[in-house]
């Protein structure tokens, strides 16, 4: 029995334009979001909302769309973050590239769990990465830092993080979705 051919729509440039704005949604979502939280509303804390909308935005991304955030990439948005926070050079490079990696790693076991032990994880990724951080910071300093700074981060990451996922899956089934294009 003969199949049947496969019927495409022609690649016209829209269409590639289309593609591409798909699978770069993701990055530009990451660097927006960076940019935004860097502006000066006033917020107290505000600050410590860069780090935990970066780690959120990897650890999603790396979950349910592992290609969307190669490696160099998300150093280079470490080292934005690096900037953006007056941080020493490489700290949330590093810390970024790790959570990418500890991500792949759990991701067969965390992509058909409920969202509860998603968001559970995160958050003990976010305390272990925000302890890792303030450790960094302080041997590279040389003095010690209160330990405010990682519990504050650790607590914004398990209140924000539900509604930072809500927003990325809409976008990962909507405007994100390279399947669509």
């Amino acid at each position: 029995m003969a199949r049947a051919p496969v019927l495409r729509r022609p690649a016209t440039g829209w269409r590639r334009l289309d593609a591409a704005s798909r699978r770069l949604f993701p990055l530009a979502a990451l660097i927006f979001g960076l940019f935004v939280i860097g502006m000066p509303f006033g917020i107290p804390g505000q600050a410590a909302l860069r780090p935990v909308y970066a780690m959120g935005c990897v650890y999603f991304w790396s979950l349910y769309r592992p290609a969307s955030l190669p490696a160099p990439i998300v150093a280079l948005c470490g080292l934005l973050l690096d900037l953006a926070d007056l941080s020493p050079l490489g700290i949330w490079a590093v810390l970024l590239l790790l959570l990418q990696g500890a991500t792949w790693l759990l991701r067969r076991k965390l992509v058909p769990a409920r969202f509860l032990l998603v968001w559970a994880c995160f958050v003990l990724l976010v305390a272990v990465w925000s302890i890792l951080a303030w450790a960094a910071e302080a041997a590279l300093t040389e003095t010690w830092l209160p330990l405010t700074p990682p519990l504050l981060e650790t607590l914004l990451a398990a209140g924000l993080y539900p509604a930072l996922a809500a927003l990325l899956i809409r976008a990962h089934r909507g405007p994100a979705a390279v399947e669509m294009a």
